[in-house]
């Protein structure tokens, strides 16, 4: 396939991989967060790293074992030459990242601490799920679904977040730069809600990439709700509208509870089912509870499976939404249960909620399953704390031990 005009890929013209699970297409940036506690305005220096939500999703996959591609552009700075590089380092395709000579690679500053709903901060509720937008681009509130303390601690500082990201390289992601060939060349494409807030052009693409038409892969599509991306009074109106226009269009929908409340005024898993009855599964995020699914049945009905968040002990309240789709991904991609997926999903969480970035390094497998396979009473009792995913998990540890606290503390 030849280059774009006007553009060029991340590596040139690069070999393309034809065997994709997942496409992830979207904003990816440069995150900068402080060496040390305390407002932006007074610490003095920042450690770099990466955040957005749909390569987070990549990166969870390929480390999962899936042949997974992110889709999106970058300026020809060394911010856009670390985000591909970093992200191709997990094992993610980016033969298709333009470089964009005109416009510059996204970066933002964030400090530790909760995420409000629906914006730049969180309330600190949410559980392994992920629920609730997230951190830059890709985190979660992730408090962990630990049981509250007789004696609860004063609630975390909200955290700070500066996004420096209007007219980023990625801002400009149009179906004219973004063929829907490319989009399309996995069994599964994975969007997200930050990317029509973007600009215009991105919602064009967006609806393109949503559109019912022969080749479509599986449409999967996270909220990830950001009332700062539709400050503007125009796009603060439209936002809500055309956020469940483009989640009515897909197969598989991520929602946090509190996130429908925020952006369309709905409450309760039930609720949000009515609202979206389109997608043949519906994912809703609870929390610290767990979350729900809803899967359609051939005669129009819904399966109704909930699965409850293990305890996580968090390190960092980043990434656990974008992680929780991976792992529900990675099951579907599998062919497994809805009730194992969402187990996947809270695995994949809790990995991210115990490593201070945004990427946790998910279980082996195997580990994973066996996790997913303990009974209710047994998975109800599961506890996780830093350093659980590199820890040996033979089977018979599970079957011996009716408590199990996953930590190498």
């Amino acid at each position: 396939m030849s280059p774009l005009p006007s553009v060029e890929t991340a590596d040139g013209v690069a070999d393309v991989v034809d065997d994709i699970d997942v496409v992830c297409l979207g904003e990816s940036m440069v995150t900068f967060v402080p060496s040390r506690p305390g407002r932006l305005a007074d610490v003095p220096s920042f450690a770099r790293g990466i955040g957005g939500a749909e390569s987070n999703v990549a990166c969870g996959l390929a480390r999962a074992g899936h042949r997974a591609r992110w889709i999106s552009r970058v300026g020809t700075d060394g911010f856009g030459e670390h985000l591909v590089r970093e992200i191709a380092a997990t094992g993610v395709d980016t033969a298709y990242v333009q470089r964009d000579p005109h416009r510059p690679t996204g970066i933002y500053f964030r400090t530790a601490g909760e995420r409000a709903v629906g914006s730049e901060t969180m309330d600190g509720s949410g559980g392994a799920d992920g629920s609730g937008p997230a951190d830059g681009d890709g985190a979660a509130d992730g408090k962990g679904a630990a049981e509250p303390s007789e004696s609860p601690e004063p609630p975390e500082p909200l955290a700070e977040v500066v996004y420096y990201r209007a007219g980023s390289a990625a801002a400009a992601m149009s179906p004219a730069l973004i063929p829907r060939e490319r989009a399309w060349s996995g069994r599964v494409l994975h969007l997200t809600g930050i990317t029509p807030a973007l600009s215009a052009d991105c919602r064009t693409l967006m609806r393109e990439l949503t559109a019912c038409a022969p080749g479509r892969p599986l449409v999967s599509f996270d909220l990830n709700y950001r009332v700062s991306l539709w400050q503007r009074e125009e796009d603060a109106e439209r936002g809500p509208a055309v956020l469940l226009g483009l989640a009515r269009g897909c197969d598989l929908v991520f929602v946090g509870e509190d996130e429908a409340e925020a952006v369309w005024g709905v409450s309760g898993p039930a609720a949000i089912r009515a609202a979206l009855p389109e997608p043949a599964v519906l994912v809703v995020k609870q929390g610290g509870a767990g979350a729900t699914a809803y899967a359609r049945r051939p005669d129009g009905t819904d399966d109704v499976t909930f699965e409850p968040a293990p305890r996580v002990d968090v390190v960092a309240p980043v990434g656990a939404g974008d992680a929780f789709a991976a792992g529900f991904l990675s099951g579907t991609l599998r062919g497994l249960p809805v009730a194992e997926r969402l187990r996947h999903g809270h695995l994949m969480a809790a990995a991210a909620l115990t490593v201070p970035g945004d990427l946790g390094t998910p279980p082996s497998r195997e580990h994973a399953d066996q996790l997913v396979a303990l009974d209710a009473a047994r998975w109800g009792t599961l506890r996780f704390g830093p350093g659980w995913t590199e820890l040996p998990a033979p089977a018979e540890k599970w079957a011996e031990t009716a408590a199990v606290e996953v930590s190498d503390l």
